[in-house]
């Protein structure tokens, strides 16, 4: 079995699969990402993966039209993937699949190269916005362009996404089959190519994350935390809008007063990963800082940035309340991990979150514009009794059973291999 795994930043969401594949015997598997692809040296060390990577062989042009910017760089990915694919197949290599996370071009010309490869897309996202165009609105039951009132969608918006959904229709039509991770996720892409789509999640590692009642926590100025505390914690990737930072930030000072023991660990970086950076240069953390931190008693205010897995890991086992907030849009793994640590999850009552959490029984929903409900049920769920929280995290934890890795190993297969 000859299997080509593509993804820019390789290797993305297949690590598992690619892992599994790379151990069965008589397998093949070859991957290809970005130069700046973090890869799998543990297998690409003993010959278990061969990882190829690329590099565009320029920039896109400063003119380009803005809407068309990412298209250029999607073309400028495929040709260069395409260069890599036809030299493999001057050397004899035939994929019987390949499977790829299509959204930066990698395999718009991966058909061509190989036509009878079985062509299999990760379906992450679509871009939508609502239909009427008269701005934002905070009950758009849509997705995450024109959710925010604070952010105020304009026609020029609009018609950016609808050019950027171009690629992500050629990847409909060029792949032979689909995978989304969730209910939600695949609804978002249009009714035409819905038949395509399988929903299921990658797979998260349930066994390697679990409750630790010893966990035990230094920060950075020296308050030793502890599993059992009233610790509040929050993650992710980047601290920015699309994650309800600024909402999490608002109400944090709040909270400290409402419980004068509280420390909250607040883990990501300070970049951008969706939505638009802040005014004037500084950082979503800067500027929230700015806006409430003469409100905030730093000493138990705790900013982490990104750090190691076994770290942010230890995080999660010493939660007793995690704060997971997020526009609708594509759901993060740390809120799946979360819940598989056992963490009582306070999550915003938005589409994606509701496909996981149900309120009241395996996390607590809160409304993302109501600060006074986040407030409120944070407070509460720090300050519940160790049986209620036991109960709630055991009932997370069996939520998330379905999100396991042998679920998401099973689902690609049977994808992948037809």
């Amino acid at each position: 079995m000859r299997v080509l795994v593509i993804h820019q930043n390789f290797p993305g969401q297949f690590r598992h699969v690619v892992k599994a594949w790379s151990q069965r015997p008589g397998w093949q598997v070859l991957g290809i990402g970005q130069a700046t692809a973090p890869g799998m040296p543990e297998l690409e060390r003993d010959g278990r993966l061969t990882l190829i990577r690329y590099k565009p062989h320029r920039e896109v042009s400063p003119t380009q039209h803005h809407y068309l910017r990412r298209m250029e760089e999607a073309v400028l990915n495929g040709q260069a993937v395409a260069r890599l694919l036809l030299k493999l197949k001057a050397k004899g290599f035939s994929p019987d699949v390949i499977l790829a996370h299509p959204g930066w071009g990698e395999t718009l010309n991966a058909k061509d190269v190989f036509p009878n490869a079985r062509l299999v897309h990760f379906c992450e996202w679509f871009y939508n916005a609502p239909p009427d165009g008269n701005g934002m609105d905070p009950n758009w039951a849509g997705a995450d362009i024109g959710f925010d009132p604070e952010f105020p969608v304009t026609f020029d918006d609009r018609a950016r996404i609808r050019a950027w959904n171009a690629l992500h229709l050629l990847n409909l039509e060029n792949c032979d089959a689909a995978i989304s991770p969730t209910q939600w996720q695949k609804a978002q892409h249009p009714k035409a190519y819905l038949d395509k789509i399988t929903v299921a999640h990658e797979g998260i590692d349930l066994e390697g994350l679990r409750p630790d009642p010893e966990a035990r926590m230094t920060m950075p100025n020296g308050a030793v935390l502890k599993a059992g505390d009233p610790v509040i914690t929050y993650v992710a990737r980047n601290l920015e809008p699309y994650r309800g930072f600024h909402h999490f930030m608002r109400a944090l000072p709040s909270i400290q007063k409402e419980h004068k023991t509280c420390h909250t660990v607040i883990v990501g970086g300070d970049e951008v990963s969706y939505g638009r950076a802040p005014k004037g240069g500084k950082t979503w953390r800067e500027t929230m800082l700015e806006e409430v931190g003469g409100r905030l008693d730093p000493s138990r205010t705790h900013f982490l940035g990104r750090v190691p897995y076994a770290i942010y890991k230890r995080v999660l086992q010493i939660s007793a309340a995690h704060v997971y907030l997020t526009y609708p849009f594509v759901l993060s793994w740390s809120m799946l991990e979360a819940m598989a640590t056992g963490c009582a999850v306070i999550g915003s009552d938005t589409a994606p979150v509701r496909e996981v959490v149900e309120d009241g029984v395996s996390g607590r929903l809160v409304r993302l514009y109501e600060s006074d409900q986040l407030i409120r049920r944070t407070v509460e769920t720090i300050g519940l009794p160790q049986g209620d929280r036991q109960e709630l995290r055991e009932a997370s934890r069996g939520r998330v059973t379905t999100f396991g890795l042998a679920h998401g190993m099973e689902a690609f297969e049977v994808l992948c291999l037809g």
